[in-house]
């Protein structure tokens, strides 16, 4: 179970855990500037007016190429 869990899928994409960890990490911090975008777009439509939606694409460009099939928990 726990190298299914930690081990497996940091391999099956050519990383290490410590690698796959700061991946995934640099990933949420630009969804977490991204979401933050929206809310102030939210609050004020004239600001971020592509902010949420041009991270979802440079992130798809990023990610989409280097996906696998694997089944998740």
């Amino acid at each position: 179970m726990f190298q299914r869990l930690m081990i497996d899928h940091p391999r099956s994409v050519g990383e290490g855990y410590f690698e796959h960890m700061r991946a995934s990490l640099t990933v949420a911090g630009r969804l977490i500037a991204a979401s933050a975008g929206c809310v102030v777009h939210a609050v004020v439509p004239g600001l971020c007016t592509t902010t949420g939606s041009s991270a979802i694409l440079k992130l798809h460009a990023e990610i989409y190429p280097r996906r696998f099939d694997q089944p998740t928990l």
